[in-house]
């Protein structure tokens, strides 16, 4: 059971599933890591895009890292408000801060993926590997 329904990519990306809708983000681990957010690059809509592949690039006042796709699909829709106001991510990472949605073509996809209490585990063990 995952009570907010996130389910999240190694790469520190998060899908929120809906029919075959997968609205993805950054965790909140991904934006504290890169600090204040200054800008988030559009992806182009209706280009396909395979799991664990680049969604976008994020430019923060420490780095540019790419965002990841848990999910391979088509896609839909930019998170607009972004453009404007990328520090929303910082702010609510896991719910205004979205980024994309993408029309999933292969919902199996979704298992290979980690609920929410996985991937906090996965943290712990990745904060312990690096000290």
């Amino acid at each position: 059971m995952n009570p907010d329904g996130l389910k999240f990519h190694k790469e520190h990306s998060w899908v929120k599933i809906d029919g075959n809708k997968a609205t993805v983000g950054i965790s909140y681990y991904a934006q504290e890591s890169l600090g204040d957010i200054v800008y988030v690059d559009e992806p182009e809509i209706g280009m396909t895009i395979e799991a664990g592949a680049q969604l976008t690039e994020i430019e923060s006042t420490k780095a540019t890292s790419p965002a990841i796709s848990p999910v391979s699909g088509t896609i839909i829709e930019f998170n607009d408000e972004l453009s404007d106001s990328p520090e929303i991510i910082n702010e609510d990472p896991l719910d205004k801060g979205w980024i994309a949605v993408i029309e999933m073509d292969n919902e199996i996809e979704l298992e290979e993926l980690m609920e929410t209490s996985a991937y906090e585990k996965y943290l712990e063990d990745e904060v312990k590997a690096k000290e």
